[in-house]
């Protein structure tokens, strides 16, 4: 197997730094066109991803039109992201990955670790831990439009004794990337990280598939964490950064800065015209409460809570930006 040219751009620029590549973790109603840029805006990371889309949605006569705003790319945005898809038939996926290469995307991520029930219940996400029939069957189908595709999964299902044999087994499927969460589906983050088990994968990715690249994900809260964690397990290429994004934007800075609340709120207005803009677009599909962001902004001021509260009683944009400025007024 060779490097896609796509990862290969990525990978080379890190090691051209010595250090790994970072991305932002696909989170569902979260790493939208607006917050990936948001994020650029106040760090990037090497790469990131959209949102979990499902591949049979993509093309369905009706359901495809509820995936525009998932797939949006705007023209700013480089790289461009990694399409992450969900499902569990092959045929989906051909489908599906055609239609996103004709959009304009040059990679693909299957995602094999949601552990969401109701995904599970589909027979997709974490449950392909359970079935490596389909996860071979939707590897085989995504590759189809001749991009790379990668896999982000979990250690195992209910056991983490699974990682054995479920790590081996994508191992052998030859991807570009592979990101592992070390948790299982059923600790989902409600346990530490299983960092005493990157060694293992290191070695099982050296033997079966040695042109991988190995991606870490799992309590990473920013860009010096994951840096004394690769140190710490030569052989590590890159890490994903989740829910840290939303203790710290400025997650990815390489340069730790201390950031006044003028800044934060400074990057909230950013979030807030952006979101207006992307509205007016007229894209039919998902878009995310607002109000999920707010805590990113205030964590950290004095009164956050109270703050906070009164953000998630807002309605609209310009609510929000009369609190804003209310709280810059006082300050």
């Amino acid at each position: 197997m060779t490097q896609s040219a796509y990862w290969n751009r990525i990978a080379a620029q890190a090691q051209a730094e010595d250090r790994p590549f970072f991305s932002l973790a696909p989170m569902e109603a979260v790493t939208g066109s607006v917050f990936r840029r948001v994020v650029m805006r106040a760090a990037a990371p090497d790469n990131f991803y959209t949102e979990f889309t499902n591949a049979l949605s993509i093309t369905h006569p009706k359901a495809k039109f509820t995936t525009r705003g998932r797939l949006y790319i705007d023209p700013s945005e480089t790289p461009k992201p990694i399409v992450q898809l969900w499902g569990n038939s092959g045929t989906d996926f051909v489908k599906a990955a055609k239609e996103v290469a004709q959009q304009g995307y040059e990679a693909i991520d299957i995602n094999m670790g949601c552990p969401d029930m109701a995904v599970i219940k589909n027979h997709s996400g974490s449950d392909l831990i359970r079935h490596f029939d389909t996860a071979k069957e939707v590897i085989d189908g995504a590759r189809q439009a001749d991009l790379p595709v990668s896999v982000k999964t979990r250690l195992g299902f209910d056991d983490l004794n699974e990682y054995e044999t479920w790590i081996p087994f994508l191992l052998k499927q030859q991807v570009p990337v592979l990101t592992v969460h070390v948790r299982t589906r059923a600790e989902m983050s409600k346990v530490p990280a299983h960092y005493e088990l990157i060694d293992n994968l290191v070695q099982m990715r050296d033997t079966l598939a040695p042109e991988t690249l190995l991606q870490i994900n799992g309590d990473i809260a920013d860009y010096q964490a994951g840096i004394k964690l690769a140190t710490e397990h030569p052989g590590v290429d890159g890490m994903m950064i989740g829910r840290g994004i939303f203790t710290n934007p400025y997650a990815f800075e390489k340069t730790p800065q201390v950031h006044t609340s003028h800044e934060l709120l400074e990057l909230l207005r950013y979030q807030l015209d952006l979101y207006d803009q992307f509205v007016a677009m007229g894209i039919q599909g998902h878009f995310a409460p607002l109000q999920r962001f707010f805590k990113i902004y205030v964590r950290g001021m004095r009164g956050a809570a109270e703050i906070r509260n009164d953000l998630m009683q807002t309605k609209t944009t310009d609510e929000v930006r009369t609190i804003i400025d209310q709280l810059e007024a006082e300050a």
